[in-house]
Protein backbone atom coordinates (compact mmCIF):
# COMPACT_ATOMS: atom_id res chain seq x y z
CA UNK A 1 0.00 0.00 0.00
CA UNK A 2 2.79 2.61 0.52
CA UNK A 3 4.74 1.54 -2.61
CA UNK A 4 1.49 2.31 -4.49
CA UNK A 5 0.72 5.89 -3.05
CA UNK A 6 4.07 6.64 -3.49
CA UNK A 7 4.13 5.97 -7.21
CA UNK A 8 0.83 8.18 -7.35
CA UNK A 9 2.90 11.25 -5.82
CA UNK A 10 5.75 10.80 -8.47
CA UNK A 11 3.15 10.85 -11.52
CA UNK A 12 1.19 14.02 -10.00
CA UNK A 13 4.66 16.36 -9.96
CA UNK A 14 6.09 15.33 -13.37
CA UNK A 15 3.91 17.93 -15.18
CA UNK A 16 5.09 20.57 -12.34
CA UNK A 17 8.70 20.77 -13.22
CA UNK A 18 8.04 20.42 -16.96
CA UNK A 19 7.05 23.97 -17.76
CA UNK A 20 9.81 25.94 -15.90
CA UNK A 21 12.31 23.37 -17.80
CA UNK A 22 10.63 24.58 -21.04
CA UNK A 23 10.62 28.24 -20.53
CA UNK A 24 14.58 27.96 -18.99
CA UNK A 25 15.41 26.15 -22.59
CA UNK A 26 13.29 29.00 -24.98
CA UNK A 27 15.22 32.21 -22.64
CA UNK A 28 18.75 30.74 -23.26
CA UNK A 29 17.82 30.23 -27.32
CA UNK A 30 16.33 33.75 -27.39
CA UNK A 31 19.85 35.09 -25.43
CA UNK A 32 21.46 33.20 -27.85
CA UNK A 33 20.01 34.68 -30.88
CA UNK A 34 20.29 38.28 -29.61
CA UNK A 35 23.65 37.84 -28.97
CA UNK A 36 24.80 36.62 -32.19
CA UNK A 37 22.93 39.61 -34.19
CA UNK A 38 24.69 41.73 -31.91
CA UNK A 39 28.02 40.83 -32.48
CA UNK A 40 27.62 40.29 -36.05
CA UNK A 41 26.18 43.87 -36.22
CA UNK A 42 29.37 45.61 -34.86
CA UNK A 43 31.53 43.04 -37.03
CA UNK A 44 29.92 45.10 -39.80
CA UNK A 45 29.70 48.39 -38.31
CA UNK A 46 34.01 47.79 -37.75
CA UNK A 47 34.63 46.20 -41.10
CA UNK A 48 32.69 49.69 -42.96
CA UNK A 49 34.71 51.89 -40.40
CA UNK A 50 37.81 50.77 -41.22
CA UNK A 51 37.28 50.56 -44.93
CA UNK A 52 36.19 54.21 -44.78
CA UNK A 53 39.45 55.15 -42.69
CA UNK A 54 41.77 53.74 -45.50
CA UNK A 55 43.73 57.06 -47.37
CA UNK A 56 43.47 56.81 -51.04
CA UNK A 57 47.43 57.17 -52.59
CA UNK A 58 48.05 59.25 -55.51
CA UNK A 59 50.85 57.27 -58.03
CA UNK A 60 53.32 60.17 -58.50
CA UNK A 61 55.79 57.76 -59.91
CA UNK A 62 56.35 54.95 -62.00
CA UNK A 63 59.48 52.49 -61.09
CA UNK A 64 61.25 50.50 -63.69
CA UNK A 65 65.02 48.47 -64.22
CA UNK A 66 66.45 49.17 -66.99
CA UNK A 67 69.95 49.41 -68.64
CA UNK A 68 72.36 51.85 -70.02
CA UNK A 69 73.47 52.14 -73.58
CA UNK A 70 75.31 54.79 -75.62
CA UNK A 71 73.25 56.64 -78.79
CA UNK A 72 72.72 54.26 -81.37
CA UNK A 73 72.99 51.11 -78.66
CA UNK A 74 76.25 49.30 -78.73
CA UNK A 75 77.38 48.22 -82.38
CA UNK A 76 80.16 45.02 -83.59
CA UNK A 77 82.40 46.26 -86.11
CA UNK A 78 83.23 43.05 -88.10
CA UNK A 79 84.81 42.23 -91.02
CA UNK A 80 82.31 42.27 -94.59
CA UNK A 81 80.50 38.86 -95.83
CA UNK A 82 82.70 38.42 -98.56
CA UNK A 83 85.85 38.49 -96.02
CA UNK A 84 84.92 35.32 -94.42
CA UNK A 85 87.58 33.51 -92.91
CA UNK A 86 90.18 36.66 -92.69
CA UNK A 87 92.26 37.30 -89.88
CA UNK A 88 92.98 40.55 -88.55
CA UNK A 89 96.43 41.38 -89.71
CA UNK A 90 96.80 45.07 -87.51
CA UNK A 91 94.58 46.46 -84.83
CA UNK A 92 94.79 50.04 -84.80
CA UNK A 93 92.77 50.97 -81.73
CA UNK A 94 92.65 50.00 -78.08
CA UNK A 95 89.43 49.35 -75.62
CA UNK A 96 88.96 52.83 -74.90
CA UNK A 97 90.15 54.61 -78.00
CA UNK A 98 87.68 57.78 -79.24
CA UNK A 99 87.32 57.36 -83.41
CA UNK A 100 86.26 59.14 -85.49
CA UNK A 101 83.56 58.28 -88.52
CA UNK A 102 85.76 56.56 -91.33
CA UNK A 103 88.68 56.43 -88.97
CA UNK A 104 90.96 53.29 -89.93
CA UNK A 105 90.26 50.67 -87.41
CA UNK A 106 91.75 47.47 -88.46
CA UNK A 107 93.47 45.75 -91.16
CA UNK A 108 92.38 42.31 -92.51
CA UNK A 109 95.24 40.03 -93.55
CA UNK A 110 93.54 39.36 -96.88
CA UNK A 111 95.01 42.89 -98.04
CA UNK A 112 97.76 41.79 -99.66
CA UNK A 113 95.66 39.46 -101.46
CA UNK A 114 93.08 41.68 -102.75
CA UNK A 115 95.84 44.12 -103.77
CA UNK A 116 97.73 41.70 -105.75
CA UNK A 117 93.88 40.96 -107.31
CA UNK A 118 93.98 44.65 -108.40
CA UNK A 119 97.09 45.12 -109.87
CA UNK A 120 96.31 41.94 -112.22
CA UNK A 121 93.18 43.70 -113.16
CA UNK A 122 94.63 46.78 -113.86
CA UNK A 123 97.33 44.67 -115.88
CA UNK A 124 94.39 43.23 -117.95
CA UNK A 125 93.22 47.15 -118.90
CA UNK A 126 96.75 47.77 -120.62
CA UNK A 127 95.97 44.29 -122.33
CA UNK A 128 92.90 45.12 -123.41
CA UNK A 129 94.21 48.89 -124.45
CA UNK A 130 96.84 47.29 -126.52
CA UNK A 131 94.59 44.67 -127.78
CA UNK A 132 92.62 47.80 -129.02
CA UNK A 133 95.63 49.71 -130.72
CA UNK A 134 96.90 46.57 -132.11
CA UNK A 135 92.80 46.31 -133.50
CA UNK A 136 92.72 49.38 -135.16
CA UNK A 137 96.21 49.07 -136.73
CA UNK A 138 95.08 46.04 -138.78
CA UNK A 139 96.52 42.20 -138.34
CA UNK A 140 99.62 40.76 -139.82
CA UNK A 141 101.11 37.29 -140.06
CA UNK A 142 102.89 37.76 -137.27
CA UNK A 143 99.72 38.70 -135.16
CA UNK A 144 98.32 36.05 -136.33
CA UNK A 145 100.57 33.39 -136.06
CA UNK A 146 101.11 34.87 -132.12
CA UNK A 147 97.39 34.56 -131.67
CA UNK A 148 97.49 31.33 -133.13
CA UNK A 149 100.24 30.46 -130.75
CA UNK A 150 98.52 32.37 -127.59
CA UNK A 151 95.58 29.57 -128.64
CA UNK A 152 97.92 26.54 -128.23
CA UNK A 153 99.19 28.06 -125.00
CA UNK A 154 95.52 28.74 -123.34
CA UNK A 155 94.39 24.70 -124.56
CA UNK A 156 97.85 23.52 -123.40
CA UNK A 157 96.91 25.16 -120.09
CA UNK A 158 93.94 23.77 -119.73
CA UNK A 159 95.21 20.01 -120.35
CA UNK A 160 97.22 20.64 -117.92
CA UNK A 161 95.33 22.03 -115.52
CA UNK A 162 92.03 19.29 -115.88
CA UNK A 163 94.13 16.30 -115.62
CA UNK A 164 95.82 18.28 -112.19
CA UNK A 165 92.03 18.60 -111.03
CA UNK A 166 91.29 14.98 -112.09
CA UNK A 167 94.18 13.68 -110.58
CA UNK A 168 93.01 15.62 -107.39
CA UNK A 169 89.82 13.91 -107.88
CA UNK A 170 90.75 10.48 -107.91
CA UNK A 171 93.03 11.31 -104.89
CA UNK A 172 90.02 12.79 -103.02
CA UNK A 173 88.31 9.79 -103.90
CA UNK A 174 91.25 6.76 -102.65
CA UNK A 175 91.73 9.25 -99.80
CA UNK A 176 87.92 8.97 -98.33
CA UNK A 177 87.71 5.48 -99.29
CA UNK A 178 90.67 4.16 -97.46
CA UNK A 179 89.53 6.37 -94.32
CA UNK A 180 86.07 4.88 -94.95
CA UNK A 181 87.71 1.01 -94.81
CA UNK A 182 89.67 2.14 -92.13
CA UNK A 183 87.06 3.86 -90.07
CA UNK A 184 84.40 0.28 -91.06
CA UNK A 185 87.52 -2.14 -89.51
CA UNK A 186 87.56 -0.07 -86.14
CA UNK A 187 83.83 0.10 -86.11
CA UNK A 188 84.19 -3.72 -86.76
CA UNK A 189 87.04 -4.10 -83.77
CA UNK A 190 84.78 -1.86 -81.56
CA UNK A 191 81.62 -4.21 -81.77
CA UNK A 192 83.41 -7.36 -81.50
CA UNK A 193 84.51 -5.32 -77.94
CA UNK A 194 81.07 -4.49 -77.11
CA UNK A 195 79.67 -8.11 -78.14
CA UNK A 196 82.70 -8.86 -75.28
CA UNK A 197 81.50 -7.03 -73.04
CA UNK A 198 77.93 -7.62 -73.17
CA UNK A 199 78.41 -11.18 -72.75
CA UNK A 200 81.01 -10.59 -69.71
CA UNK A 201 78.06 -8.55 -68.29
CA UNK A 202 75.14 -10.50 -68.61
CA UNK A 203 77.60 -13.93 -67.02
CA UNK A 204 78.19 -11.61 -64.19
CA UNK A 205 74.79 -10.11 -63.83
CA UNK A 206 73.80 -14.16 -62.91
CA UNK A 207 76.57 -14.24 -60.77
CA UNK A 208 75.53 -11.22 -58.97
CA UNK A 209 72.00 -12.58 -58.52
CA UNK A 210 73.11 -15.63 -57.03
CA UNK A 211 75.03 -13.54 -54.79
CA UNK A 212 78.58 -14.80 -56.13
CA UNK A 213 80.09 -11.37 -56.75
CA UNK A 214 79.56 -8.16 -55.17
CA UNK A 215 77.37 -4.59 -56.60
CA UNK A 216 80.73 -3.07 -57.45
CA UNK A 217 82.07 -5.64 -59.02
CA UNK A 218 79.09 -5.75 -61.48
CA UNK A 219 79.40 -2.02 -61.78
CA UNK A 220 82.16 -1.93 -63.01
CA UNK A 221 81.16 -4.61 -66.11
CA UNK A 222 78.25 -2.22 -66.43
CA UNK A 223 80.50 0.64 -67.13
CA UNK A 224 82.36 -1.42 -69.37
CA UNK A 225 80.03 -2.17 -71.52
CA UNK A 226 78.08 1.38 -71.38
CA UNK A 227 82.09 2.28 -72.38
CA UNK A 228 81.86 0.39 -74.87
CA UNK A 229 78.75 1.07 -76.55
CA UNK A 230 79.74 4.82 -76.29
CA UNK A 231 82.66 4.23 -78.57
CA UNK A 232 80.99 2.27 -81.21
CA UNK A 233 78.36 5.22 -81.40
CA UNK A 234 81.25 7.93 -81.49
CA UNK A 235 83.38 5.68 -83.80
CA UNK A 236 79.85 5.70 -86.47
CA UNK A 237 79.45 9.03 -86.12
CA UNK A 238 83.01 9.66 -87.06
CA UNK A 239 82.79 7.13 -90.36
CA UNK A 240 79.51 9.75 -90.71
CA UNK A 241 81.56 12.83 -90.68
CA UNK A 242 84.64 10.93 -92.98
CA UNK A 243 81.54 10.17 -95.56
CA UNK A 244 80.26 13.66 -95.19
CA UNK A 245 83.87 15.65 -95.28
CA UNK A 246 84.76 13.10 -97.89
CA UNK A 247 81.81 13.64 -100.31
CA UNK A 248 82.37 17.44 -99.79
CA UNK A 249 85.92 17.79 -100.48
CA UNK A 250 85.02 16.02 -104.03
CA UNK A 251 82.59 17.99 -104.63
CA UNK A 252 84.30 21.44 -104.49
CA UNK A 253 87.34 19.28 -106.80
CA UNK A 254 84.53 17.98 -109.20
CA UNK A 255 83.34 22.18 -108.98
CA UNK A 256 86.70 23.02 -109.71
CA UNK A 257 87.02 21.31 -112.60
CA UNK A 258 84.50 22.71 -113.87
CA UNK A 259 85.23 25.75 -113.35
CA UNK A 260 88.35 24.93 -114.79
CA UNK A 261 86.90 23.90 -117.73
CA UNK A 262 84.38 26.69 -118.30
CA UNK A 263 86.96 29.19 -117.84
CA UNK A 264 89.48 27.81 -119.99
CA UNK A 265 86.94 26.71 -122.73
CA UNK A 266 85.99 30.95 -122.30
CA UNK A 267 89.46 32.31 -122.89
CA UNK A 268 89.66 29.76 -125.75
CA UNK A 269 86.12 30.77 -127.42
CA UNK A 270 87.60 34.36 -127.01
CA UNK A 271 91.00 33.93 -128.42
CA UNK A 272 89.85 31.98 -131.37
CA UNK A 273 87.01 35.02 -132.08
CA UNK A 274 89.95 37.73 -131.65
CA UNK A 275 91.93 35.44 -134.55
CA UNK A 276 88.68 35.74 -136.85
CA UNK A 277 88.69 39.01 -136.27
CA UNK A 278 91.87 40.51 -136.70
CA UNK A 279 92.12 39.49 -139.97
CA UNK A 280 90.94 42.98 -140.82
CA UNK A 281 89.68 46.15 -139.17
CA UNK A 282 85.87 46.72 -138.37
CA UNK A 283 83.99 48.95 -136.88
CA UNK A 284 82.60 46.11 -134.85
CA UNK A 285 86.11 44.66 -133.90
CA UNK A 286 86.89 48.40 -132.69
CA UNK A 287 83.59 48.22 -130.63
CA UNK A 288 84.87 45.22 -129.01
CA UNK A 289 87.88 45.59 -127.97
CA UNK A 290 87.01 48.72 -126.68
CA UNK A 291 84.28 46.76 -124.82
CA UNK A 292 86.96 44.48 -123.40
CA UNK A 293 88.49 47.63 -122.23
CA UNK A 294 85.40 48.39 -120.30
CA UNK A 295 85.14 45.47 -119.12
CA UNK A 296 88.88 45.35 -117.94
CA UNK A 297 88.17 48.69 -115.56
CA UNK A 298 84.99 47.18 -114.38
CA UNK A 299 87.36 44.37 -112.85
CA UNK A 300 89.51 46.87 -111.99
CA UNK A 301 87.09 48.64 -109.69
CA UNK A 302 85.46 45.45 -108.16
CA UNK A 303 89.22 44.54 -107.26
CA UNK A 304 89.17 48.12 -105.86
CA UNK A 305 86.43 47.78 -103.60
CA UNK A 306 87.14 44.32 -102.45
CA UNK A 307 90.72 45.79 -101.70
CA UNK A 308 88.91 48.83 -99.89
CA UNK A 309 86.91 45.82 -97.70
CA UNK A 310 90.51 44.68 -96.33
CA UNK A 311 90.36 48.17 -94.09
CA UNK A 312 88.13 47.87 -91.53
CA UNK A 313 86.94 51.67 -90.97
CA UNK A 314 84.59 53.20 -88.13
CA UNK A 315 81.25 54.28 -89.13
CA UNK A 316 80.35 56.33 -86.86
CA UNK A 317 82.03 58.45 -84.29
CA UNK A 318 82.36 57.10 -80.66
CA UNK A 319 84.70 55.07 -78.16
CA UNK A 320 86.18 51.47 -78.74
CA UNK A 321 84.38 49.43 -75.53
CA UNK A 322 85.63 45.57 -76.28
CA UNK A 323 87.81 44.03 -78.70
CA UNK A 324 87.11 40.79 -79.61
CA UNK A 325 89.86 39.95 -82.48
CA UNK A 326 93.26 40.87 -81.91
CA UNK A 327 95.85 40.44 -84.60
CA UNK A 328 96.75 36.84 -85.78
CA UNK A 329 92.72 35.91 -85.05
CA UNK A 330 90.01 35.29 -87.49
CA UNK A 331 87.50 38.12 -86.93
CA UNK A 332 85.20 35.84 -84.54
CA UNK A 333 81.78 35.44 -84.70
CA UNK A 334 81.27 38.61 -81.95
CA UNK A 335 83.40 40.49 -84.87
CA UNK A 336 86.40 43.09 -84.47
CA UNK A 337 85.31 45.71 -81.52
CA UNK A 338 82.26 46.84 -80.00
CA UNK A 339 81.97 50.72 -79.71
CA UNK A 340 79.01 53.07 -79.09
CA UNK A 341 78.81 56.76 -79.35
CA UNK A 342 78.84 57.54 -75.48
CA UNK A 343 79.37 61.18 -76.16
CA UNK A 344 75.34 61.15 -75.56
CA UNK A 345 74.11 58.21 -72.99
CA UNK A 346 70.54 56.98 -72.67
CA UNK A 347 68.83 54.50 -70.28
CA UNK A 348 66.39 52.00 -71.68
CA UNK A 349 63.80 51.89 -69.29
CA UNK A 350 61.63 48.34 -69.16
CA UNK A 351 57.92 49.67 -67.95
CA UNK A 352 55.52 46.95 -67.56
CA UNK A 353 52.27 46.91 -70.03
CA UNK A 354 50.07 47.73 -66.88
CA UNK A 355 52.02 51.25 -66.52
CA UNK A 356 53.03 52.15 -70.27
CA UNK A 357 49.99 54.49 -70.09
CA UNK A 358 51.36 56.77 -67.43
CA UNK A 359 54.39 57.29 -69.24
CA UNK A 360 54.61 60.47 -71.59
CA UNK A 361 57.34 61.98 -73.68
CA UNK A 362 59.34 64.99 -71.88
CA UNK A 363 58.38 63.01 -68.13
CA UNK A 364 61.82 63.25 -65.95
CA UNK A 365 63.60 60.19 -65.07
CA UNK A 366 65.96 59.92 -61.71
CA UNK A 367 68.52 56.53 -62.62
CA UNK A 368 69.57 54.77 -59.39
CA UNK A 369 72.28 52.96 -59.17
CA UNK A 370 74.82 51.40 -56.21
CA UNK A 371 77.92 51.74 -59.45
CA UNK A 372 77.07 55.13 -60.10
CA UNK A 373 77.75 58.23 -57.37
CA UNK A 374 74.76 59.83 -56.58
CA UNK A 375 71.45 59.92 -59.32
CA UNK A 376 71.57 60.45 -62.94
CA UNK A 377 68.66 61.91 -64.39
CA UNK A 378 67.50 62.78 -68.13
CA UNK A 379 64.06 62.85 -69.95
CA UNK A 380 61.83 60.22 -71.61
CA UNK A 381 62.83 60.91 -75.41
CA UNK A 382 61.07 57.92 -76.74
CA UNK A 383 58.40 55.25 -76.22
CA UNK A 384 58.83 51.56 -78.38
CA UNK A 385 55.46 50.58 -80.01
CA UNK A 386 56.18 46.59 -78.96
CA UNK A 387 55.21 44.92 -76.35
CA UNK A 388 58.59 42.44 -75.30
CA UNK A 389 59.39 40.06 -72.63
CA UNK A 390 61.09 41.47 -69.53
CA UNK A 391 65.20 41.48 -70.05
CA UNK A 392 66.58 43.30 -67.13
CA UNK A 393 65.77 40.65 -63.94
CA UNK A 394 65.22 41.49 -60.81
CA UNK A 395 67.50 40.08 -58.03
CA UNK A 396 64.75 39.04 -56.06
CA UNK A 397 63.67 35.30 -56.80
CA UNK A 398 59.97 36.09 -55.64
CA UNK A 399 60.05 38.80 -58.37
CA UNK A 400 58.32 38.32 -61.67
CA UNK A 401 61.07 37.30 -64.71
CA UNK A 402 58.33 36.93 -67.26
CA UNK A 403 56.26 39.90 -67.79
CA UNK A 404 55.94 42.04 -70.47
CA UNK A 405 57.18 45.49 -70.96
CA UNK A 406 57.45 48.55 -73.57
CA UNK A 407 60.92 49.87 -73.59
CA UNK A 408 61.28 53.76 -72.40
CA UNK A 409 64.22 55.58 -73.89
CA UNK A 410 65.55 58.18 -71.68
CA UNK A 411 68.32 60.60 -72.84
CA UNK A 412 70.55 61.59 -69.96
CA UNK A 413 71.25 65.06 -69.41
CA UNK A 414 75.24 65.99 -70.16
CA UNK A 415 76.20 65.78 -66.57
CA UNK A 416 74.60 62.43 -66.12
CA UNK A 417 76.13 61.27 -69.36
CA UNK A 418 79.34 61.84 -68.22
CA UNK A 419 79.10 59.52 -65.04
CA UNK A 420 77.27 57.19 -67.14
CA UNK A 421 79.83 57.16 -69.94
CA UNK A 422 82.00 53.87 -68.88
CA UNK A 423 79.04 52.01 -67.96
CA UNK A 424 77.17 50.85 -71.22
CA UNK A 425 74.82 47.39 -69.87
CA UNK A 426 74.91 48.72 -66.51
CA UNK A 427 71.52 47.94 -64.43
CA UNK A 428 70.07 51.05 -63.26
CA UNK A 429 66.72 51.75 -61.22
CA UNK A 430 64.57 54.33 -63.53
CA UNK A 431 62.00 56.05 -61.67
CA UNK A 432 59.69 58.15 -64.09
CA UNK A 433 57.69 61.30 -62.54
CA UNK A 434 54.35 61.37 -63.76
Amino acid sequence: MLEHSNLEGSSELKPTFRLPILLIILAIITSGGISVYTVQRFQNEAKAAKQQAVPVVQVTTVTALGRLEPNGEIIKLSAPASAEGSRVEQLLVREGTKVKQGQLVAILDSRDRLSAAVAEAQEQVRVAQANLAQTKAGAKKGEIDAQKAAIARLQAQQDTEVLAQQATIARLEAEKNTQIEAQKATIAELQAQLNNALAEYRRYQTLYQQGAISTSFQDTKRLSLTTAQQKIVEAQANLKRIDSSGEQQLAEARANLKRIQTSRDQELLEARATLAKIAEVRSVDVAAAQAQINQAIAAVKKAEANLRQAFVRSPQEGEVFKIHSRPGELVSNDGIVEMGQNAQMYAVAEVYQSDINKVRLGQRVRLLSDSVAGELSGIVDRIDSQVLRQNVINSDPTSNIDSRIVEVHVRLDQPSTLKAAKFSNLQVKAVISL
